[in-house]
């Protein structure tokens, strides 16, 4: 047997000897006087009282007695002496001895009351500054007994102290024993590095811990007697670290405590927790709709465009549906994709959440004809982060400009010029059929989009100028605005094709190049340029030729025109019939050299030799002049000549020679057409800004049909002469900046007007033809 269970068989037989002595005590009492046939038992008892008292002090015991809350020491006062000093008590009395042991731990005081009070039975071990104490509590009837023993603590087959201390240095956590008021007893080497000292010794006097809170960790510990926990943020010698702070109670009172770096842990919560709040920041100030569900799949966040976007109340997402509520929502108001089987949609759609390796992207067709683009972003937590955009009319734009670009293909492939569109990044974005055609490029060779250097090498065959592609292709690709101006020249092929080539940059920074063969053209051009040396070399000629004869008419016609004026003086000398004669001689000489006039007149206008002289025209004197010039074939023709015009008329500004030649053909003109016993009658007129000379007459008149050709050139009419006198008449009236109208009825006579300006400018002199 053990000296516990010695102990307890001993403490047992006291009990029953002192319950039986006190039997005997009360027999003894009621019946005093008589004989007590039990001396030899209660000799035997004393005798056995003793020998328990003995084996009580032999092992250390103290039995105590409580009796209606009041503690009693029965036996072991040698027993009780020793518990007192293992407790550290200097009373030694036995209440002295109970305080103590409940200041060690107050478990311990929560366990004797409960002895005391409602006879509930314990043991436990202590441990105080002198060793080990054994307490053990029963309860009988209304009595509560108590047994105090000193004991070396045992433990079993665990290691001993130095081994256990020698494990908890080479821990890199901090790890200590606590007392019951919170304050170390024992703490290993980690300890003592994070609070920066050498000893346990030395942290008392400088009255360092690692954590305040650690000693209210350690008391909530001791009186609990589960496992407590905390966490912390501890200034230690290493710097700012948090730690998770757990206590347990000891047997024997204290708590053990130790704490465990959890710094990168709760930095790596701090960030998830700052980049959870910087994305739900960026979510709430994007255009796109957002929501956020955490890892059991309900609402914690969604941006206003999210509110506008579904068109849900506030106040329902503010209850935090999970995503199968929202998904159901949206379906019962036709918000999502039409499909034949939603739950597998649903499905789905949820099975995002197991999905943490990367995000998701797909697209949604919603009635209406709007189309969305779904992202799906599983976030660290274990939930889902979605983003709804509205390609719409993203989605209508790229199709608008697909058809565009269609346009411009076929547009650009019904082009005979050659065309192509390079990129800034030197790419064939777009090119038509002729430049293929045009460069013989095999087709398909241009499909897959080439660069620059590889069309230049398909096109060189026929242009070997590798200068020329070189600067070209700078064009194309430097970003400066000041090289990429437009550019045009001609080219010679290698087949002797001259080719006109431009580049145009377009507002998105490709560069539009166009080539077009001119060979024909140019050669058209050469020929046009030898026709038109041939032409003037022919209209010098003409001119020298015009000059020559005339000039060569011209000496003649003077003789024959003089001899017919000295033949008609004389009036002795030829009979009337010969003067007759004579007269048509020099009627026919004057209008010959007339005509010869008129057609250096033409010649020179032609020529571009015309020059006006201009100066003030009095146009009442240059009406008199003409009418005068007119009056010996007016008196032939038997035709009156009228001038009508105000004394005071006054000035224009024009060449009066060139003028008079205008009316003298002008009346030439109507005195030819005009019967005798006509009139024609010279005016003038004045309108806002112009000065207007008539010439009437009421002749014959003009046919409809020759009006209209009245004024051109070699336009006889059956009038007599070349036909050069109203050709000649327009044109110099055109050359003074007018024009001249003619208005006649067949029968009803004629009016020319010219409508000279006011102040006329001597210009180029122009051609007569229209």
């Amino acid at each position: 047997m053990t000296p516990q269970d010695i102990l307890l068989a001993a403490i047992s037989s006291g009990i029953g000897i002192v319950a039986g002595w006190s039997a005997h005590l009360v027999a003894t009492r009621l019946g005093r006087g008589r004989a007590n046939p039990l001396d030899a038992a209660r000799a035997g008892a004393d005798r056995h009282a003793a020998l328990v008292e003995s084996a009580v002090d032999v092992f250390d015991t103290a039995v105590v007695l409580v009796d209606d809350g009041a503690p009693r020491l029965l036996a072991g006062a040698a027993g009780l002496a020793a518990v007192a000093v293992a407790l550290g008590d200097e009373g030694g009395d036995i209440a002295s001895v109970l305080r103590a042991l409940c200041a060690l731990d107050p478990d311990f005081r929560r366990r004797l009351e409960a002895l005391m009070q409602r006879g509930e039975a314990c043991a436990f071990r202590a441990s105080g500054p002198g060793g080990g104490v054994l307490v053990e509590g029963r309860s009988s009837g209304a009595w509560a007994w108590l047994r105090l023993g000193c004991v070396a603590i045992s433990h079993g087959d665990a290691p001993e102290a130095e081994r256990l201390r020698a494990l908890a240095d080479m821990q890199d956590d901090p790890a200590w024993i606590a007392s019951a008021d919170g304050e170390a007893q024992w703490v290993n080497r980690a300890w003592l590095e994070a609070v920066g000292v050498a000893s346990l010794a030395e942290a008392r006097d400088r009255g360092v811990v690692l954590d305040r809170a650690a000693a209210l960790l350690a008391r909530k510990a001791t009186v609990g007697g589960g496992v407590e926990r905390t966490l912390c943020w501890v200034n230690s010698a290493h710097g700012r670290k948090a730690y998770c702070l757990c206590a347990t109670r000891l047997d024997g009172g204290g708590a053990a405590l130790w704490a465990r770096d959890v710094t990168e842990l709760e930095n790596a919560r701090q960030e998830l927790r700052r980049q959870s709040s910087a994305s739900a920041l960026v979510l709430g100030h994007i255009g796109d709709a957002a929501a956020m569900f955490d890892a059991h799949r309900r609402l914690v966040f969604h941006n206003l465009a999210f509110v506008t976007l579904w068109e849900l109340e506030p106040a329902w997402l503010a209850e935090r549906p999970t995503h199968a509520e929202l998904l159901d929502r949206l379906r019962q108001r036709r918000k999502l994709p039409e499909t034949t089987d939603y739950g597998r949609f649903k499905s789905e759609e949820l099975t995002s959440y197991q999905q943490v390796e990367e995000a998701s992207e797909t697209i949604w067709r919603l009635p209406a004809e709007r189309t969305l683009r779904v992202v799906r972003l599983p976030q660290p937590n274990g939930g889902l982060a979605l983003i709804f955009s509205d390609i719409t009319p993203e989605l209508r734009l790229k199709s608008q400009f697909n058809h565009l670009i269609q346009v411009q293909r076929a547009t650009l492939d019904k082009l005979s010029d050659a065309v192509a569109v390079f990129g800034a990044d030197g790419r064939l974005k777009l090119h038509n059929e002729s430049f293929e055609a045009f460069w013989g490029i095999p087709a398909g060779a241009l499909q897959n989009a080439p660069y620059f250097d590889d069309v230049v090498e398909l096109c060189i065959p026929r242009l070997h100028d590798r200068q020329f592609w070189r600067d070209l292709k700078g064009r194309i690709t430097d970003p400066d605005p000041r090289a990429r101006a437009p550019w045009e020249d001609e080219l010679a092929t290698a087949e002797r094709r001259v080719v006109a080539f431009q580049s145009r940059p377009l507002p998105d920074g490709a560069t539009l190049i166009g080539f077009a063969d001119i060979t024909a053209t140019r050669r058209l051009q050469e020929a046009l340029r030898d026709r038109e040396a041939a032409l003037a070399e022919a209209e010098g000629l003409k001119r020298a030729f015009v000059g020559s004869v005339s000039y060569e008419l011209r000496t003649p016609l003077t003789t024959i025109i003089g001899y017919s004026e000295l033949l008609e003086r004389d009036e002795e000398g030829l009979a009337e019939k010969e003067r007759g004669y004579i007269g048509a001689i020099r009627a026919a000489a004057s209008h010959l050299a007339r005509s010869i006039n008129d057609v250096l007149a033409a010649a020179e206008v032609d020529a571009g030799e015309t020059v006006l002289e201009i100066g003030d025209v009095d146009i009442g004197a240059l009406l008199s002049a003409a009418a005068a010039r007119s009056s010996q074939e007016a008196r032939v023709a038997r035709v009156d000549v009228e001038i009508s015009i105000d004394s005071d008329f006054g000035l224009m500004s024009g060449d009066a020679l060139r003028l008079g030649q205008v009316l003298d053909h002008l009346i030439e003109n109507a005195l030819r057409h005009t019967s005798p016993g006509g009139v024609v009658s010279l005016s003038a007129m004045r309108a806002p800004g112009e000065v207007r000379l008539l010439v009437a007459d009421n002749g014959r008149g003009f046919p409809f049909d020759v009006q209209a050709h009245i004024f051109d050139r070699f336009s006889s009419h059956n009038r007599g002469g070349p036909g050069l006198g109203l050709a000649l008449v327009r044109a110099l009236v055109e050359l003074h900046g007018g024009w001249v109208a003619l208005e006649s009825e067949p029968g009803a006579g004629a009016t020319f007007t010219c409508h000279l300006p006011e102040v006329a400018q001597a210009p180029e002199s122009r051609p007569l033809l229209i």
